[in-house]
């Protein structure tokens, strides 16, 4: 059962309705996660938000996809994980790719790389050292697409912390996180 209820849609005030209309629209439904966030019409304005400009980065979807999936693993966020490796399915992530992402790797040098670093900012909290940011650039990553990936990271650890408090109920294909499983 959730710590935090979600706002039925048809009891939220005009503010909190406007953007579910938007998370609806976005997502094609209105998953849990926004029904929760409308507790608070700023909070779930500002994921939309985030979620619209991270979304449009240089990274591309999939790669997006595959650092949600190994920030959430981390972090342990079951809603996260499940939400991701459905969308990251349906983008055509192949499954050991999606497994990878779990354990912050890829086939791909240069995905895999960028895991790596979001892993290092997830886990240092953004304290990342130099020899870190040298293997990034050494991969091919630039300073657009490092920035890029700190905003990945950001918007993930605020949905992870979001559904690991109200513990909501995942309305995706369950995936438990390796800790809990």
């Amino acid at each position: 059962m959730p710590r935090i209820q979600p706002i039925d849609p048809s009891a939220a005030t005009a503010e909190a309705a406007t953007h579910l209309a938007t998370a609806a629209k976005m997502f094609g439904g209105t998953p849990n996660f926004a029904l929760t966030a409308a507790n608070s019409p700023a909070t779930l304005n500002a994921l939309l938000s985030l979620f619209a400009n991270i979304g449009a980065t240089s990274l591309g979807a999939t790669v997006g996809e595959q650092i949600a999936i190994a920030v959430a693993e981390s972090n342990g966020s079951g809603y996260c994980l499940s939400a991701h490796t459905a969308i990251g399915t349906a983008y055509g992530i192949h499954a050991s790719e999606l497994e990878a992402a779990r354990r912050g790797t890829s086939a791909d040098p240069k995905t895999n790389a960028i895991l790596r670093l979001a892993a290092d900012i997830n886990n240092m909290r953004g304290d990342v050292t130099n020899s870190a940011l040298d293997a990034a650039r050494n991969a091919g990553i630039s300073d657009t697409e490092i920035v890029e990936v700190v905003g990945h990271v950001a918007l993930n650890v605020f949905t992870n912390f979001l559904n690991n408090v109200s513990q909501m109920n995942i309305d995706f294909p369950e995936v438990a996180p390796y800790a809990t499983a």
